[in-house]
């Protein structure tokens, strides 16, 4: 067994990333779980794989414990599911002394998150992440929502969870196209400031594609510390904190439009990162003006998607960004790259120069 720990340290709060490749370990958060009634909340897919063995792990607690089960999917992450959660946990008399853990995916854990933030004003929560996406990103630094009809992410909060426990046993299940989507979620925390991470994840490229346990923690363990280490430094995503939405805002225009049923989060990550890339070139601040190229080349070496089909309306793309968190005053701020591990907040960013480093990503 490899397992590693993780502190995140802010003003507010701290906690341990607890990771290892054999079970779900507890064992150091006793005082987190007594004497306070504990809510599973899973999805039809993972909770018949894990959430026996989430109780088991819990059997002290076994009279304190409830599971409530939605749906899967990104479409299911809205209004109605968050809704389901509260009414299940008015209907136990959870009440502020009491804990939620999520068991799943991205999904999940925003959701689970964004509940324990809103019941009662706030309650405490802690992540057990079982997708790659969920434990290298979704899981960390306290983000929790969920979707608006018209855009990703636009209703939440930022909440801390008390901990994180990964379990990277859980990816044995996972299934390929997943597991690909949080390695679109990995990369690009080389491109942002860790130009050595790049190089590491093309050296052991295909160990990671083979998802060989023994690079796994390293892998999960590098990519929490390296969001950790922004998140201390910006935890409400004032400033420095936006350099790990790379991609992201041609990503989630993406996945509105496509109702959340054509790209995975990691696809349309991928997707995005290339078109700030094309962008970064289009406007002649990258360094090469060949970054573009220089992305596609390391994406492929996970087999990543890197392309739009030309049937996506690019304007529409470009009106469903004017939603973005990082718009201000109705002026685009986007995260652009200068080189590979050097990405930066571009402000007032033209739309015409967008538009058309989207139709450039399109065949």
């Amino acid at each position: 067994m490899t397992s590693k720990i993780v502190n995140i340290n802010l003003s507010s709060c701290s906690y341990d990333i607890f990771i290892n490749d054999s079970y779900f370990d507890f064992s150091a958060l006793q005082d987190l779980l007594c004497n306070r009634k504990i809510a599973i909340i899973s999805n039809d897919i993972v909770a018949p794989l894990y959430l026996d063995d989430l109780k088991s792990t819990l059997s002290d607690y076994k009279d304190s414990i409830f599971s409530h089960i939605l749906a899967d999917g990104e479409h299911n992450k809205n209004l109605q599911g968050w809704n389901s959660i509260l009414d299940f946990l008015a209907e136990n008399n959870f009440n502020r002394s009491d804990l939620l853990i999520s068991l799943g995916g991205g999904v999940i854990c925003d959701m689970t998150g964004f509940a324990a933030a809103s019941w009662m004003r706030g309650i405490d929560f802690m992540q057990v992440p079982t997708s790659l996406l969920a434990q290298v990103d979704a899981s960390v630094g306290g983000k929790t929502g969920i979707n608006h009809k018209m855009g990703k992410n636009l209703i939440g909060a930022f909440h801390q969870p008390q901990a994180v426990i990964i379990n990277t046993s859980t990816l044995k299940t996972l299934p390929l196209r997943e597991y690909k989507s949080g390695l679109g979620e990995t990369v690009k925390y080389g491109l942002i400031n860790k130009p050595q991470f790049t190089t590491w994840l093309t050296n052991n490229a295909t160990v990671i594609n083979n998802q060989e346990t023994s690079v796994l923690t390293q892998l999960i363990a590098k990519c929490c510390q390296y969001k950790a280490e922004i998140v201390q430094q910006d935890e409400k995503e004032s400033g420095i904190r936006a350099l790990l939405n790379l991609g992201h805002t041609f990503a989630h225009a993406i996945e509105t439009y496509t109702q959340y049923t054509t790209y995975t989060h990691g696809e349309a990550v991928a997707i995005g990162m290339v078109m700030a890339a094309e962008l970064s070139d289009l406007i002649n601040i990258s360094d090469s003006h060949n970054l573009r190229k220089e992305l596609e080349k390391h994406l492929q070496d996970f087999h990543l998607k890197i392309m739009l089909p030309k049937a996506i309306d690019a304007n529409k793309l470009v009106e469903l960004m004017r939603l973005d968190k990082k718009v201000i005053n109705n002026r685009h701020r986007l995260i652009l790259m200068k080189s590979i591990g050097n990405a930066f907040i571009q402000k007032d960013v033209c739309e015409k120069d967008i538009l058309q480093s989207i139709k450039n990503c399109q065949q």
